[in-house]
């Protein structure tokens, strides 16, 4: 198998079918999987409602309790690994990533990349409707990981991401502590710092029109002090790789 989009979701009834069926829709045959947090609106039955339409494209993974993005993704990451798919994808739910990117994500690892970034921040990316005071949080936090970790890497949040089987293979999941911005920036560091190749493409960015944003002072603050505990990943051992 070859393409596989994980999209965690937490209330996204008003989302969930129309990013199941835009993605589905898409040339190159991509499959899906929801990984949903136990989601009190329904949108676990939404996604078992359309996988008699998507045999064998759409799967589901319910955890008990809202439990994180990154806990969320490293679930998806192991299911992606023990399937066998050497392209697995992670985005949003709410259409602030425009699933036709996912094209370009893919050609970017076909081309070489072992990880390839949505970027906001290189040229040719951009942020649609997000207030200014957003857009100065996140590009200063950008800004402020480049300074400390001295990765190469302009948008270190970003959360549309593609990446080759054997990265996630070779970074110890179980290893990864932070659940929200902070968990975006490790996985990139970690695989930067193991010596994977990665490309940003430039992306639009849109904010979210329909749902309630995730966005918590919490994981701001886990982003702001987690970088600074990142160095002391370079001693860990990783998995080798194959």
């Amino acid at each position: 198998m070859d393409k596989i989009v994980i999209i965690p979701t937490y209330n996204e009834k008003e989302n969930s079918e129309k990013i199941i069926r835009k993605v589905l829709s898409l040339e190159g045959d991509f499959h899906v999987l929801i990984v949903d947090d136990s989601s009190p609106d329904g949108t676990a039955d939404i996604v078992r409602g359309l996988q008699q339409t998507y045999k064998g494209r759409l799967h589901l993974e319910e955890r008990h309790g809202k439990l994180g993005l990154g806990t969320a993704y490293i679930h998806g990451f192991k299911w992606a690994i023990e399937q066998a798919y050497d392209f697995i994808f992670e985005m949003d739910a709410d259409f602030s990533h425009n699933p036709e990117d996912l094209i370009r994500l893919h050609a970017a690892c076909a081309a070489g990349a072992d990880v390839a970034i949505g970027s906001r921040y290189v040229k040719g990316g951009n942020v649609k409707n997000w207030p200014w005071d957003r857009k100065l949080i996140s590009k200063g936090g950008a800004l402020y990981t480049q300074l400390i970790t001295f990765m190469p890497v302009s948008d270190p949040t970003a959360g549309f991401v593609c990446y080759r089987r054997k990265v996630l293979e070779t970074i110890p999941l179980d290893n990864v502590k932070f659940i929200g911005y902070a968990f975006q920036i490790e996985m990139k560091y970690r695989a930067w710092k193991l010596g994977f190749k990665i490309k940003e493409v430039p992306i639009t960015f849109i904010d979210r029109i329909e749902g309630a944003s995730k966005m918590s002072t919490g994981i701001v603050q886990e982003a702001m002090y987690g970088v600074w505990k990142m160095k002391k990943f370079d001693k860990e051992r990783a998995k080798p790789r194959s």
